[in-house]
């Protein structure tokens, strides 16, 4: 029987909107490792090593339902970040919505300090990492009062992040570390 609190049924079985707040520098992500490898040597990765998340995101999309996301980020930004920058398309064109927050603005708001998705303002999983950015598992929220917070904090954060344009012109016009 599958884990109705595990990422996978929460992101098959979301209703509406399924929502992250990235807060970290740096992901160690086995199977972004190549490809961020690659961008780090100035070629570009290309997009086959996302596919399955860009088909999943396209079919839920399609399907009237929203996946969004706010990147908290540093300026300059992290050599992970810039490499997230470099494929964004990509997955803005599979419908998914990402938007940029500085990280000043992130800690003016009080938003958490933690890695987290959010489904249908139901659920929440915490997203773990160990000191070396590994991701080591998740913690499942489901207490209505305990999700409450981040549903709150999923507010604040879309309401003021930038869209990857409107970021990406701030960036050239600062003339900051972005390929």
């Amino acid at each position: 029987m599958e884990d109705p609190t595990s990422f996978e049924y929460l992101m098959e079985h979301f209703r509406t909107a399924a929502f992250r707040l990235e807060v970290r520098r740096s992901y160690g992500i086995p199977s972004e490792d190549a490809a961020f490898q690659t961008f780090l040597a100035g070629d570009d990765p290309g997009a086959d090593w996302l596919s399955d998340w860009l088909g999943g995101v396209r079919e839920k999309t399609a399907a009237g339902r929203r996946i969004e996301r706010v990147r908290v980020v540093d300026e300059p930004p992290s050599n992970f970040l810039r490499f997230e920058l470099s494929v964004t398309p990509y997955n803005l064109e599979a419908g998914e919505d990402i938007r940029y927050l500085p990280r000043g603005a992130a800690e003016e708001l009080a938003l958490p300090n933690e890695d987290f998705w959010l489904f249908d303002a139901r659920a929440v999983l915490i997203l773990n990492f160990n000191d070396d950015d590994q991701f080591s598992g998740t913690k499942p929220i489901t207490d209505p009062v305990k999700v409450a917070p981040y549903a709150s904090a999923r507010e604040v954060a879309w309401r003021n992040a930038l869209s990857y344009q409107a970021y990406l012109s701030i960036m050239n016009n600062q003339k900051i570390g972005h390929r």
